[in-house]
């Protein structure tokens, strides 16, 4: 007889082989050894006037800089915030052609 597990998701309760809901104890590993990465983005601003910050774990959306030292502030704050949360992190600096000018890993 074949055991199953019920669990709960979004949609409620779900019965299932618990082989399938859980996978095998090494697939369960490789998944929990991979380090979180973080990944922000540093794009020109349509406008021409500054720089904008871009990631998904920005909560209020892209961050905007301006000056002569726009860009170095902008992956500043990224790595302050990736390294106070632990977390790896890759920085892409673009240009206005959209290519990448520069790449920080951490």
């Amino acid at each position: 007889m074949e055991t199953m597990r019920t669990e709960q998701n979004s949609l409620g309760l779900v019965e299932a082989p618990s082989d399938k809901l859980l996978g095998d104890a090494n697939s369960r590993m490789e998944m929990s050894s991979t380090p979180a990465q973080d990944v922000y983005e540093i794009r020109p601003r349509k406008d021409r006037n500054g720089f904008d910050l871009i990631s998904d774990r920005l909560r209020r959306g892209p961050i905007w800089y301006a000056g002569p030292d726009a860009v170095r502030n902008a992956v500043a704050f990224a790595k302050y915030r990736s390294l106070s949360r632990s977390r790896w992190a890759i920085i892409r600096v673009f240009n206005e052609a959209g290519k990448v000018t520069e790449i920080h890993e951490q």
